[in-house]
């Protein structure tokens, strides 16, 4: 089922239950693939719903650091539940074992000794990991600290 109708029908759900915070967040979504949907020519597919989920998220995330830093904490509470909810609908995430062993198989790819190719080794690493959530600042990091 795509995305959007399962966006749409848990509205239906949370209209029923009352549920305001839930409500707000599905249709923040539903107006992100909307928008997708409209400014795309050709149809939307999976790897283009999870793109939009992503940026949505990262939004969220700074919108959080952002409040939190300015003391407006229930607002930064707000914006971690709607990450959460919106997490949801990302596919599992790969664990420290995957993320390593794509680091290392990157690495023998590539055959990279400096930091100048940590572009090569990351599109490798990420090439290894597609289909699986990853945090890309925490893969950047990781290959980071093996060029140095």
């Amino acid at each position: 089922m795509p995305l959007i109708d399962q966006v749409q029908q848990e509205m239906v759900a949370a209209m029923k239950s009352g549920d305001a915070a839930r409500l707000s967040a599905l249709r923040m979504l539903k107006a992100a693939l909307m928008k997708l949907k409209v400014d795309s020519p050709k149809p939307i597919d999976e790897a283009a719903e999870i793109q939009v989920l992503k940026i949505l998220i990262k939004q969220r995330i700074d919108s959080a650091e952002m409040f939190r830093k300015a003391g407006r904490i229930e607002s930064a509470e707000k914006e971690e539940a709607e990450k959460t909810l919106l997490e949801a609908y990302l596919p599992a995430g790969a664990s420290v074992e995957e993320i390593d062993a794509a680091v290392d198989a990157a690495f023998a790819e590539t055959g990279a000794t400096s930091l100048k190719q940590m572009g090569l080794v990351m599109k490798a690493a990420q090439a290894k990991l597609a289909g699986k959530t990853v945090d890309g600042k925490a893969l950047s990091d990781k290959v980071r600290s093996r060029l140095q």
